[in-house]
């Protein structure tokens, strides 16, 4: 076993952003393209309809999870992109924890 710990730039590198994105947009596209019934016997005008709406919804769903993955890693401060994972982040550290033998007296 290694003691080496991703950091956060390696766990959301850009290819993996945009890797993330594009199979977002093709999920959606393949739904949409299955809810018109693109893949039964249609008319060519409604095959060609059904592939111009998926191809619109797999454009918004590709854009829509760049923005808002782009927009979750400005919430990352970049003094701690270098610091290594090894906890849950979004718990408390141990210095804020309150002293278990005075209850009622706070820390300043």
């Amino acid at each position: 076993m290694t003691d080496d710990r991703p950091t956060r730039r390696d766990l959301m590198k850009p290819v993996q952003l945009l890797g993330f994105a594009f199979v977002a947009a093709a999920f959606a596209g393949v739904v949409t393209l299955v809810s018109m019934g693109f893949f039964q016997q249609r008319t060519a005008d409604e095959a060609q309809s059904a592939l111009v709406l998926a191809l619109v919804v797999a454009g918004i769903s590709f854009i829509a999870v760049l923005l808002i993955m782009a927009l979750l890693l400005l919430a990352v401060d970049p003094a701690q992109v270098a610091k290594t994972v090894d906890k849950p982040v979004l718990l408390p550290d141990e210095d804020d924890e309150p002293d278990a033998g005075t209850p009622g007296i706070r820390k300043s």
